[in-house]
């Protein structure tokens, strides 16, 4: 009698993974099975690189620092939220032709906010001083990946049984049964550049226009076929 087992793997912590000794009496099948499905973009993350420069360490720490809090302002009119800044990083750029070295200082700032503020992001913060906008990634509501997942498994593993049940088909053998299955599993926001333009007029960057995360679940199966 087969035994069954199943694992997990992609860098999720799973809740549960039991792995069991093999048997198969019979003809050992191995299928591919996946789904994916996009979800509604619920929130922007957003990441930003801030720097200056001066004639020494401090000098251009405070230059940072007046940087950081027009920026810190200005993102705070944006509403927005779970805003994370990094401790700043120094080091003196080297002596050039004719050129006395340079100390340069930088840090880093996140935080996430609606898709209706993109706009606003890409002008009014994109445009100060030292700023150097990352892409900003999509992300959708956590509430539903609870949902998501089971119907992503199902499908994903009924991808794999049909294959299975064509192959064993096509070789004669009985039904397959599942008798060891590795999960995996990945979310994936998507990125979109989010570059500043010169030109007023030109048109606005569209929120819609983003493309949506996509959950993705991953089976390998091996079946048993009797």
């Amino acid at each position: 009698m087969a035994a069954f087992g199943v694992s997990f793997s992609s860098g999720l912590t799973p809740t549960h993974a039991q792995q069991v000794q093999l048997r198969c009496d019979g003809t050992l099948l191995e299928a591919q099975g996946s789904a994916e499905q996009k979800r509604p973009i619920q929130r922007l993350r957003l990441s930003l690189a801030l720097e200056a420069e001066g004639a020494s360490t401090d000098e251009a720490l405070g230059l940072l620092q007046q940087r950081l809090a027009a920026v810190r302002s200005a993102l705070q009119r944006l509403d927005v939220k779970e805003l994370d800044v990094t401790s700043p990083s120094t080091f003196m750029r080297p002596a050039e032709r004719g050129r006395a070295p340079v100390a340069h200082a930088s840090l880093r700032v996140s935080g996430e906010l609606q898709p209706a503020r993109l706009q606003a992001l890409v002008r009014e913060v994109g445009g100060l001083p030292g700023v150097s906008l990352a892409p900003v990634s999509a992300v959708a509501d956590d509430a539903q990946a609870a949902v998501v997942r089971p119907q992503l498994l199902r499908a994903a593993y009924q991808d794999a049984l049909a294959q299975a049940r064509e192959m064993a088909e096509a070789i004669g053998v009985g039904s397959p049964a599942p008798l060891h299955v590795q999960i995996e599993s990945a979310f994936r926001p998507v990125p979109m550049a989010a570059a500043q333009r010169d030109m007023a007029s030109a048109p606005e960057f569209d929120p819609d226009e983003l493309p949506q995360p996509i959950d993705r679940v991953q089976l390998s199966v091996r079946f048993c076929a009797r």
